[in-house]
């Protein structure tokens, strides 16, 4: 079977936060939203990962509606539950209780088993000048490699 061509990210993510620890999770989906996204229309624009009740959600993830669902179709936006074993779930809580961290979902895609997996990170927001920073690196990494390939 070939690999799937879903693989859709979350380039503010990177930007806007400092990537502690990443983990790959599951997603609970419905029938129309696997479809949707195996479609590849899907999006993690504002997207981040909350606690409750001991399970890991994420919300905001865009999921299209899927064009030949019927009446049974899904909402494009509701919250969808994250699938980790315990011990993931338990470093991740504790975490978050600790002051600036926060689980930010980073990638989606479709596994060689054809399910759809979303690598989540452990990450510091960055301030306004470390964003900056960044900025000025990628600009000085671009104009180095345009001076080494003339």
């Amino acid at each position: 079977m070939k690999p799937s061509p879903v693989n859709i990210k979350n380039k503010r993510a990177t930007f806007d936060y400092e990537l502690v620890d990443t983990y790959t999770a599951g997603i609970v989906l419905t029938g129309t939203e696997i479809k949707s996204i195996r479609q590849g229309k899907a999006g993690l624009a504002d997207t981040y990962c909350y606690f409750m009740r001991g399970e890991l959600w994420v919300k905001g993830m865009h999921v299209a509606e899927y064009f030949y669902g019927s009446y049974n179709n899904h909402d494009s936006r509701r919250d969808r539950k994250l699938l980790l074993n315990r011990k993931e779930l338990a470093k991740l809580e504790r975490a978050t209780k600790e002051s600036g961290f926060t689980i930010v979902p980073v990638r989606l895609f479709i596994n060689e088993k054809g399910l759809a997996k979303l690598v989540i990170a452990l990450a510091k927001g960055k301030k306004q000048y470390d964003k900056r920073q960044a900025l000025k690196e990628k600009d000085d990494r671009r104009e180095m490699d345009r001076m080494f390939k003339h």
